[in-house]
């Protein structure tokens, strides 16, 4: 698995909602036991999910030996191509030459290559001092930028960046058949993210602008084109109290909130702590898992509530902000 961005601990745990045993074995790259190539389209933080044929040291002539070395399962009369990458400028090699060695190496062996719409990819990954090869089996729809906050019908500063909020819908369990809440939902980003996957989505946020904000995005993003509009979950916004939510005993299988970022955000009814505290409460009453974003630690709160914390991030937005982020699974 090729993971995009730094934080390949982070990178990794997204991961694992689409596969089993996640390991990351050099800067930008992991193998896995196991990939539910029908998830890796949804995931933020991967790019592509390889068959993997073998792992080598980074040198073009050892990425040969592997394709040289491997059976190969493709039909002779099906198009070949190779692509070759070195992830995070970690390793000095030559993408060409590790193309073109790889490249001979399929030639040799009766395939034909096409290298503007091949049938299958061979991906050769360079990463410090490993080398991946291995057939492209899925890749993640890179579409964030189509979606950004400024761009939304309804925008207001503060607003998450979509693939970060692809990243914590996965955490929380998003997907089709399941249903992702956010108890402080603003302008829907984490929704139209948790959406797309094909959960159902349900929101809730104490001012009446943000509900009919919200309204209006998901109703852009999930329903606006005919193809989407296929594959888009069942979704609502409602005006509500984050600490006392309408919502019925495990009605979820996950939560997400970001929480308002003291001075910078209106707070309708509660002191900071307060709300925070309620509405991690209410989580652990409707979903068994979930996910809190914040400027601060809420741990010792989230234990209070009946959560474990089983992990937790520090992500530098900004100079001035930096999100922690816990991954909460209900006692």
């Amino acid at each position: 698995m090729e993971f995009a961005g730094e934080e390949d601990e982070f990178a990794a745990l997204e991961a694992g909602t689409a596969a089993a045993g996640v390991d990351v074995v050099a800067p930008g790259v992991a193998v896995a036991d196991a990939v539910a190539v029908d998830r890796v389209p949804g995931l933020a933080y991967t790019r592509t999910a390889l068959d993997l044929l073998g792992r080598t040291d980074a040198d073009p002539r050892s990425a040969r030996a592997v394709v040289d070395a491997a059976e190969i399962d493709r039909s002779r009369d099906d198009t070949v191509a190779v692509r070759a990458r070195v992830v995070r400028d970690s390793a000095d090699v030559s993408t060409g030459d590790a193309e073109r060695a790889c490249g001979a190496a399929l030639t040799d062996r009766g395939f034909s290559v096409d290298l503007d719409d091949p049938d299958h990819v061979l991906r050769v990954l360079f990463a410090a001092d490993t080398c991946l090869v291995g057939w492209v089996a899925a890749e993640s729809v890179r579409d964030f930028a189509d979606r950004k906050p400024t761009d939304r019908p309804f925008f207001q500063p503060g607003s998450m960046a979509p693939m970060d909020a692809r990243a914590y819908a996965n955490l929380a369990g998003a997907g089709p058949d399941a249903r992702i809440v956010d108890p402080m939902c603003g302008t829907g980003g984490v929704l139209i993210e948790a959406g797309l996957v094909g959960s159902d989505v349900v929101g809730n946020d104490a001012q009446r602008k943000m509900v009919r904000g919200a309204r209006e995005n998901l109703a852009h993003y999930l329903s606006g084109d005919a193809d989407r509009a296929a594959h888009a979950a069942d979704h609502a916004v409602v005006r509500g109290d984050a600490t006392a939510l309408g919502l019925r005993d495990d009605v979820a299988d996950g939560v997400v909130f970001d929480a308002p970022y003291g001075r910078q955000s209106k707070i309708e009814t509660h002191r900071l702590e307060d709300l925070v505290a309620g509405a991690l409460r209410e989580a652990a009453r409707i979903a068994p898992r979930g996910v809190l974003v914040a400027d601060r630690s809420w741990r010792e709160a989230a234990v209070d509530a009946g959560w474990t914390v089983t992990d937790t991030f520090e992500r530098r937005v900004h100079r001035s902000l930096v999100r922690y982020v816990h991954v909460l699974e209900r006692e």
